[in-house]
């Protein structure tokens, strides 16, 4: 089994290959549909994945807890995805980019306000240069 770092990687590329490729297929389209497009390729992809793993599983397995969340993880997700269209529809990719992952800064936030992880200074340190950097990025004088 490959470890976490691997896979984070890959999804970084493929998060900046989506950027990229969102920008130039929204340039004739409304970014909401732009938006539903994506999602009906995901959902094939997902299913072709979990199908072709064997990883299907029977719904009535999953505890209602794990179906609230992952419930409001895709209505979160959802809503994700369409401001982020929208502002890839009004903005520069390599603005809207470094701005959408602020998510990391308010992800490390979010994990030690709500789920008690802990994070040492150089941890913070890490996460301070994060945001400063995505702002940097972002800026055009």
């Amino acid at each position: 089994m490959l470890s976490w770092v691997f896979w984070a990687l890959l999804s970084a590329g493929f998060a900046a290959l989506t950027a990229i490729f969102a920008k130039i297929g929204i340039e004739n389209v409304n970014s909401d549909f732009a938006t539903f497009i994506r999602t009906v390729v995901i959902l094939w992809v997902a299913a072709l994945i979990v199908y072709a793993s064997g990883n299907w599983q029977q719904p009535s397995s999953v505890s209602a807890k794990t179906w609230l969340f992952l419930i409001l993880s895709g209505a979160a997700t959802g809503a994700s995805w369409i401001c982020y269209f929208r502002a890839l529809k009004l903005g520069d990719a390599g603005r809207v980019a470094p701005v959408d992952k602020l998510s990391v800064v308010f992800v490390s936030v979010f994990a030690v306000l709500f789920l008690g992880e802990r994070l040492a200074l150089p941890n913070w340190l890490g996460v301070v240069l994060i945001a400063c950097g995505a702002v940097l990025v972002a800026y055009r004088a």
